[in-house]
C-alpha cells in the first residue's frame, strides 16, 4: 500500500470515527432521552412499520451508490442518470406505501398505523435526494464532510423530537425527529457538495449500474426483509409492549456493531475497490479491515452483553428492565455482523453480485427455518435463533469468498482470535468486577472503566497492531 493509500485510510477512519462518535453518539443518547419519555407502546408503533420504510428505501436506492463507488470510470452522466432514477422509484414507493397503509393497519390491529404511515413514508422521499452526494464524498474520502452533515443534522432533528417528547407528543415526537433531521441531511449535503443534478438520463449508464446495483438490491432486499421480519412477527403475534422490548433492545444492541462496520467499511470499500485487480494486495488489505473491526467491535458487544441489566435500568428506567435479556442475547448475534458485511462487501468489490445475491438465498433459508422454529417457544427462543443464524451466516458468506480472492476459514479465523479471546477475558474481567455490587449506575461506570483498563492494557502488552493504529492517528492529530 502507498503512503498516499495509507494516509487516506488513516484519515478517513478518524474521520468516520468522529462521525460515529459524536453524531451516532448523540443520536443515540437523544433516542435513549426521547425513550424515557414516551412509552414502549410508541416505539412499537413505529417498529411494525420498519420492514416496510426498510424495503421501500431499498428500492429506491437499488444499489446504485455502491455501483458508483464500484465503477472506475465515472462521468456526470453516470450520476445525474442515478440521481434522476433513485427520486423516481422513491416517489413511487412511497405511493405505494400510502395505498397499503389501511392494510398494514388492519394485519397489526392498530388503526393509528393508518394515520402514521404517510408521515414516516415521507422520509423515503427525503433520502433520495442525498444518496448521490454520499456516494461522491466516499469516492473522494471526504469523510470529513460527512461527519459535519451528520452531526449538524442528528443534533438539530433529535432536539426537536426531544422537545416535541417532552411536550408529550409521543409517536408524533419520534416521527418529527425522523423527518427533521432527513431534510437537515439533505438540506446540507447540496450545501457543502455545491453539486446539482444535469438534465441528463443516459441508458446506457443506467443498464451498466443495473447490472451490477440489482443483484445488490435483491440481496439487499432479501436481508431486509429478514432483518426486520422479526418485529413483523412479533407485532403480529404479540402485544405493542412487547414489540417496543425487543425494538428497543434490537437497536441498542445493532446500534454500536452496525454504525461501526460502516463506519469502517464506508474507509476500506474505495480502498478496497481501488486494488480490486491486486489480489495480493486485496487478500491483505481485507483481512487487515476484518481484524480492525472485530478490534473495535467485539469488546464494545461483550461490555454491552454483561452489562445489559444495569445500562437498561440507568438509560431507560426500570419499565424497560424486561428488555435486558434480550439485549444480552442479541449482543452475542450483533457482534457477529462486522464479519458477514465485510466477506459480503468483498464480492462487491470483485464485482461478484452474482455471488453475494446466491450466497445471500442460502443464508436466508437457513434463516427462516430458524425463524420459524423458535416462533412458539417466545420472544427469547427467537432471540437465540439469531445468535445461531449469524454464525451460519458467517459460515456460508467465506464459502464464496474463498472463490473470488486467495483467503479461507483458517486464515479468516487466525486473524480474529486474538481479539475474540481478548474480548471473552476483558467480560469476565468485567463480570467479577460488578458481582458484589448492587447499585446499577455504579455497576454501569465501575464496569465500563475496568472493561476499558482491561482491554487497553492488553493490547499494549500484546502488541496488537489495530492499538498501533490507534495511536498513530491519535499522535498525527495531537
Amino acid at each position: 500500500m502507498t503512503n498516499t493509500s495509507k494516509k487516506k485510510i488513516t484519515n478517513g477512519i478518524l474521520w468516520s470515527t468522529v462521525e460515529t462518535l459524536a453524531t451516532k453518539g448523540i443520536q443515540f443518547l437523544l433516542s435513549i432521552l426521547i425513550a424515557r419519555l414516551v412509552s414502549p407502546s410508541d416505539y412499537g408503533i413505529i417498529a411494525m412499520l420498519a420492514i416496510f420504510l426498510a424495503i421501500a428505501q431499498s428500492f429506491s436506492d437499488c444499489g446504485f451508490s455502491l455501483a458508483l463507488i464500484q465503477k472506475k470510470d465515472r462521468t456526470e452522466a453516470d450520476f445525474s442518470t442515478v440521481f434522476y432514477f433513485n427520486l423516481i422509484i422513491a416517489i413511487i414507493s412511497y405511493l405505494l406505501l400510502v395505498i397499503m397503509s389501511p392494510y398494514i393497519a388492519t394485519f397489526y390491529k392498530e388503526p393509528l398505523l393508518n394515520v402514521v404511515t404517510p408521515w414516516v413514508g415521507i422520509i423515503i422521499i427525503i433520502s433520495a435526494f442525498s444518496i448521490v452526494q454520499n456516494a461522491k464524498l466516499t469516492i473522494d474520502y471526504n469523510f470529513k464532510t460527512l461527519a459535519k452533515v451528520s452531526f449538524y443534522s442528528v443534533l438539530i432533528g433529535g432536539g426537536f423530537g426531544l422537545f416535541l417528547a417532552w411536550k408529550g407528543y409521543g409517536v408524533w415526537a419520534l416521527i418529527a425527529q425522523s423527518i427533521t433531521t432527513a431534510l437537515l441531511n439533505v438540506v446540507f449535503l447540496f450545501g457543502y457538495t455545491r453539486w446539482i443534478p444535469k438534465l441528463i438520463f443516459s441508458w446506457n449508464s443506467f443498464r451498466e449500474l443495473f447490472s451490477f446495483g440489482s443483484k445488490l438490491l435483491l440481496g439487499g432486499l432479501i436481508h431486509t426483509i429478514y432483518l426486520n421480519l422479526y418485529s413483523l412477527v412479533i407485532g403480529r403475534r404479540f402485544s405493542a409492549f412487547e414489540v417496543g422490548l425487543y425494538s428497543r433492545s434490537q437497536s441498542i444492541a445493532f446500534f454500536p456493531s452496525s454504525n461501526f462496520t460502516i463506519m469502517i467499511s464506508k474507509v476500506f470499500y474505495p480502498a478496497l475497490c481501488d486494488i480490486q485487480n491486486d489480489s495480493e494486495k486485496l487478500s491483505k488489505l481485507f483481512l487487515q479491515s476484518l481484524r480492525f473491526s472485530a478490534f473495535v467491535i467485539f469488546p464494545i458487544m461483550v461490555g454491552i452483553q454483561v452489562l445489559s441489566q444495569p445500562l437498561i435500568s440507568c438509560l431507560l428506567t426500570d419499565k424497560w428492565i424486561a428488555g435486558a435479556e434480550l439485549l444480552s442475547i442479541l449482543c452475542l448475534a450483533y457482534m457477529w455482523y462486522p464479519i458477514t458485511y465485510l466477506n459480503w462487501q468483498i464480492l462487491n468489490v470483485k464485482g461478484r453480485t452474482d455471488l453475494s445475491l446466491k450466497a445471500e438465498f442460502i443464508k436466508k433459508i437457513f434463516a427462516l427455518v430458524i425463524l420459524f422454529a423458535t416462533i412458539p417457544f417466545g420472544v427469547k427462543i427467537m432471540c437465540w435463533g439469531l445468535v445461531f443464524y449469524n454464525i451460519t451466516d458467517i459460515i456460508v458468506i467465506i464459502y464464496f469468498v474463498k472463490k473470488v480472492i486467495n483467503v479461507s476459514y483458517k486464515e479468516e479465523i487466525k486473524h480474529l482470535t486474538p481479539v475474540i479471546l481478548l474480548s471473552g477475558f476483558m467480560g469476565i474481567c468485567i463480570y467479577i468486577s460488578i458481582l458484589i455490587i448492587q447499585n446499577p449506575i455504579i455497576q454501569l461506570i465501575g464496569g465500563t472503566s475496568v472493561g476499558l483498563i482491561v482491554y487497553i492494557m492488553f493490547s499494549y502488552l500484546f502488541k496488537f497492531m489495530e492499538f498501533e493504529t490507534f495511536k498513530s492517528i491519535i499522535k498525527n492529530r495531537a
